[in-house]
């Protein structure tokens, strides 16, 4: 079963719709119990890190998503929100504590060039940093959709799997570490490039 985490905050139909579109069913829940049974997670998120992370606490899934995750090895994947929330810290109105799935900190984008604005909204290109499931060696580089304003920044370079140029900087926009997945851009609105991407991590969980 692949359980799709909803915190109440996120619109989860989207997602929804791009995943059924690559021929794989996805049960939405914030029942801590239909965790035992996932496969595979799927953790959407718009809206302020705090928030968010204040709803996964009230709803009780912080322990059971980091169990599965940590201790029983499934694989998750984070979205766009859902993507920073996997990291350990974030700066975001505040300071607040994450998931801690993977070593990392969420900061503002600082532009300092031109015709870069905070948020980063619409298509970029995007760039593979190494072979990985989401970005396999050899795959074709292609454009994403963004909406953020906030990026997370890994301890570990070698988990960032791409990126896109943001004023001058390399920005970690793919994720991979272990069984830990992201993409702060959002697959479910990138067309065929994202659908794409959506298929190959779930070819990934049937080996």
């Amino acid at each position: 079963m692949i359980v799709m985490i909803d915190t109440g905050i996120c619109n989860l139909s989207s997602v929804h719709n791009a995943i059924k579109r690559v021929g794989v069913s996805v049960h939405s829940t914030s029942d801590r119990d239909d965790l035992a049974n996932a496969e595979a997670i799927v953790l959407p998120g718009v809206g302020a890190f705090g928030e968010c992370m204040q709803s996964l606490r009230n709803k009780d899934l912080v322990e059971p998503i980091r169990d599965r995750v940590l201790n029983d090895r499934v694989p998750i994947i984070g979205i766009c929100l859902g993507m920073q929330l996997l990291a350990s810290s974030s700066e975001e109105h505040g300071e607040f504590e994450g998931l801690n799935l993977i070593p990392a900190r969420v900061q503002k984008l600082k532009p300092n060039a031109p015709g870069f604005y905070v948020p980063n909204i619409g298509w970029c290109d995007v760039s593979c940093q190494r072979d990985s499931v989401l970005f396999p060696k050899g795959a074709q580089e292609r454009a994403f959709y963004h909406v953020h304003s906030y990026y997370l920044e890994c301890e570990d370079v070698t988990d960032v799997v791409a990126t896109i140029n943001y004023s001058g900087q390399d920005v970690a926009v793919a994720v991979e570490r272990g069984n830990v997945f992201g993409t702060q851009f959002h697959p479910e609105k990138s067309q065929d490039a994202g659908l794409d991407l959506l298929n190959r991590f779930f070819s990934y969980l049937n080996g």
